[in-house]
Parts: structure tokens; sequence; C-alpha cells
């Protein structure tokens, strides 16, 4: 754990408060019941910390608390409380006093209570621990849901009839082999089968990548099938296709991607000295963001899967389960749900390197003009969206501020850094339109998104930034 000093600059300068950061004034005391809450919570949910002498109105200001003057005390209360240990840390600044709590994460397959209730955050607020949440976090430290077997004592003809092992081969480009001994060790060695006392059990990975129909599995499997719905106009209210996948994600991935490309209106024309017809959105981020939820989905969630809605001005992408890390480091960083999987489908190309499929999307997004893609964690599902081609003048400053500070982090990663100039090339705009970028770039300081990368000169014509985190 890092201490407070070291971190706190970097604290009050993030984007927002979340589920593992929290700022609270508390000039003068702070209810104890109420730390115990946020405590419990903030472990419930990762980790994080809770910041006491801050007030939470951007741009973020030291007030200085007398809460908990006695650290040695509140340590012990807390651990005598509510059972685990809490790092607690003060740093005396010019402007007052700051404490800092700082809550480790909770052990897998475990949720910490307090006062009767499973406290979790809730935007600003505390709230008790939804059923459905509950559920996934004790199913933590049970066996991986993909290694569970789907079908057992089956023969291995049985096996060869469930499961497309023409495209598995094909996938990892490898020849059929002639016999059907060898195509059984093949899927055995990669663990998608295993021998039972009466043949063999299909697991449910094998099922969910390369069933011939998932329908022909149990119902936690073919639940999971990919639900794709084309709709006319850009709400729900007129659905013009339906479409529910019954293939194996691995063998009815292309299909897939070829019916959403398909079924997307054209956008208009992009290239200065070619007129030709080009789709909505770039195949590569339809492709990347498609793999990005098959492979980051929640499995555990009974009754969900991915689900892809197609408007008429965007794409909409959703996955069960909320991310494991926040959507702000989609960009920088990578965790995957489901490493075997995830393993299996780099190795058939279906999705890219590890980390670099948003990276990707990000840029399909700016080479087409795009806005900003849109990722955002509800509830219980994360969603990715591509928005249809908009002029800079069509922009939200919400929209720009977005594309302003994925711009900064697609740079940053690659040991660049954002200016004025190459944010008037993402927009396209010309030199004269050099004030608008600066005031984009403005926007995007005041929202906390990116800094002055103070390394280089503070020449504001000359100027360089950073994303907040960099």
């Amino acid at each position: 754990m890092k201490s407070l000093s070291t971190e706190l600059s970097r604290l009050l300068s993030a984007p927002k408060e979340g589920a593992n950061l929290e700022f609270k004034e508390a000039k003068k005391q702070f209810d104890t019941q109420k730390l115990m809450k946020y405590c419990t919570a903030l472990a419930n949910e990762g980790g994080g910390w809770l910041i006491l002498g801050v007030n939470d109105d951007r741009p973020r200001k030291v007030v200085g608390t007398s809460a908990f003057l006695d650290l040695q005390d509140i340590r012990r209360k807390i651990i005598d409380t509510l059972g685990f240990r809490v790092e607690v840390e003060e740093v005396i600044l010019s402007d007052g006093r700051v404490i800092g709590f700082f809550c480790p994460p909770r052990p897998a397959g475990t949720a910490y209570q307090h006062e009767g209730a499973y406290w979790m955050r809730s935007g600003e607020d505390l709230k008790p621990m939804t059923e459905d949440r509950l559920r996934s976090i004790f199913l933590e430290s049970a066996a991986d849901w993909l290694d569970a077997p789907a079908i057992s004592d089956v023969n291995a003809a049985s096996v060869v009839d469930l499961l497309d092992t023409q495209s598995f081969f094909d996938l990892l480009k490898l020849p059929y082999p002639s016999q059907q001994t060898a195509v059984i060790d093949r899927l055995a060695s990669e663990r998608l089968i295993s021998a039972d006392s009466n043949g063999w059990s299909i697991t449910r990975m094998a099922a969910i990548l390369f069933a011939k129909r998932l329908d022909a599995f149990p119902t936690e499997v073919a639940r999971k099938a990919i639900r794709a719905i084309v709709y006319d106009g850009n709400s729900k209210l007129k659905v013009r296709t339906d479409r529910t996948g019954n293939k194996g994600y691995a063998c009815g991935f292309a299909n897939l991607i070829d019916f959403i490309y398909d079924s997307a209106p054209a956008n208009r024309v992009v290239e200065e000295t070619i007129r030709k017809e080009i789709k909505m959105f770039p195949r590569q981020a339809v492709r990347e963001l498609v793999a990005n939820a098959l492979v980051h989905q929640d499995f555990s969630i009974p009754g969900a899967g991915v689900m892809i809605e197609l408007y008429s001005d965007r794409l909409e992408i959703s996955n069960p389960g909320l991310p494991q890390i926040s959507v702000s480091r989609f960009i920088d960083e990578q965790r995957s749900r489901n490493d075997r999987l995830a393993g299996l489908m780099r190795r058939m190309g279906i999705c890219e390197e590890r980390g670099s499929g948003i990276d990707k999307v990000v840029t399909a997004a700016e080479v087409h003009q795009l806005p900003a893609p849109d990722f955002r964690a509800g509830e219980v599902r994360t969603t990715c969206i591509l928005f249809a081609h908009q002029d800079f003048s069509e922009m939200s400053k919400v929209d720009r501020i977005r594309a302003c500070y994925q711009h900064c982090c697609l740079m940053f990663v690659t040991n660049q850094r954002m200016t004025n100039q190459s944010l008037r090339k993402r927009f396209n705009l010309p030199e004269a339109k050099a004030a608008v970028v600066s005031q984009t770039i403005n926007a995007a300081i005041e929202a906390g998104q990116i800094r002055l990368d103070d390394s280089e000169s503070t020449s504001r014509r000359y100027a360089k930034y950073v994303p907040c985190w960099g």
C-alpha cells in the first residue's frame, strides 16, 4: 500500500469519486458508525480510500478535519468492530489536517457486513448489496464456471457430434486429424473435455466456444447465447431484426461480425480524394468490442449473456458483470476475468493480444473521425458504445472532453504527448481552430481528466498534456 502522503496529490486530481474513492469534509467530526459502513463498502468493492478533510466538489480543496484525533483508538475500534485491519494515516498540510482510511480488498468469495448488511457503493451513497451481487461474490471461491462439465458420460462420437471440431482445428491453424482418437486427445490436452467413468465430460468452455447448437446443451449454457437486435431509428420502439445465436462463440464469430457490419447503415464519406461508401463503424472496432464483451463477461450471473444493439446512430455492446478496473483505464490497463478463455481466443485470432484491443478501438474511431467510444459501468452490466460520425461542431462538451481524454491516453501509452496540434488532427480541424481546441483542452483539465505535462515546456504555445493518472 502506498502512503497517504505520496498518494494524496493523485487522489485529489482523480476525475471523480467512485467505488474505490470517497472524500468527506468532516471539518469537526465524522460519525463512527458511518465510517464503519464506508470501510465495509470500500473493502467489498475491491478496496480503496476514504479521505476526510477534503471537499468532494471539483476542484477539490483541503479544508482540514478535527475528526478522529486519536488514530490508535480509531484503528482499534475498526478492527474490533469489523474484524479486518484498515490503515489510518494523517497528513498535516498548510490548509489543514487530512486523514485517510485505506481499506484492503475483501478476500475472494467473502463479503464483509456491518449492522446486518453487506454494504456497497451506489453513486455517492451506501446501500445493502443486491442479491445477484452477493451471489457472484460467494461464487468466486467456487470452481470456475467455465471448467465445470456441461454434459457428462458421452462417448467420443457424441463429443464430435456436439462440438464443431473442424472449426477448432481451423482456427488454431492445425490440420484436422485423420483419426477420431487424435481429435479427442487434442481436445483433452486443451482441457475442453475430460475423461469420466463412462466416457467423456464436455466442459462449459468447450460448449460456449464450439457448440454446433448451444440449445443442445443444458439451460445454463444455452442462455449464454449472444443476442443481436437491429432497430429502425435511434430508439427501441421499432425492431427490424432480433436474432439469438445458436453457435458457439468461436465457430460463429465471423458470421456474427459480418451480420453486424452488414446491418449497419452507411456512413458519410470521409476520404478527401476517393469517394466511396463506407459503413458507419470500422469493422476492426466492432470485432474488438464484441470479442472484449465475450471474454470479460461474468458467466456466474445466471440467464444473462452478451447483448448487441444496433441503432441508426450508434452500436451498443454490453456484457453481464462489472469491469474489474475503472472504465477510465480501459486504454492503458487490462485485467481479464476469464484468463483461459481469453488465452484460447487470442490463439485463435478472435481477440487481440493482452491489453491492446481497446487501444485499437479508440484508434479506429480517431482514424474514421468518429466520436470517442463511451465505456459505461451500470448496476450489473458493462456497456461499450460506438457512435456514428459527427462533425466537431455537432459534438457536445461531454463528447469533446471524452475524445480529448482518450486521445491523451492513446498518445501516452505510445510514449508520446498530446498537444493542441495532435488534438486538432484527431478532430480534423485546421490551425485556425486552435483556440476552439484549446477550450476543449481546458475543459478536460477542469474536469480532472488530463493535466499539463510539467516535465515539458511550460509555454502554452508548446504545451504538452498527459492523462490525470500519468
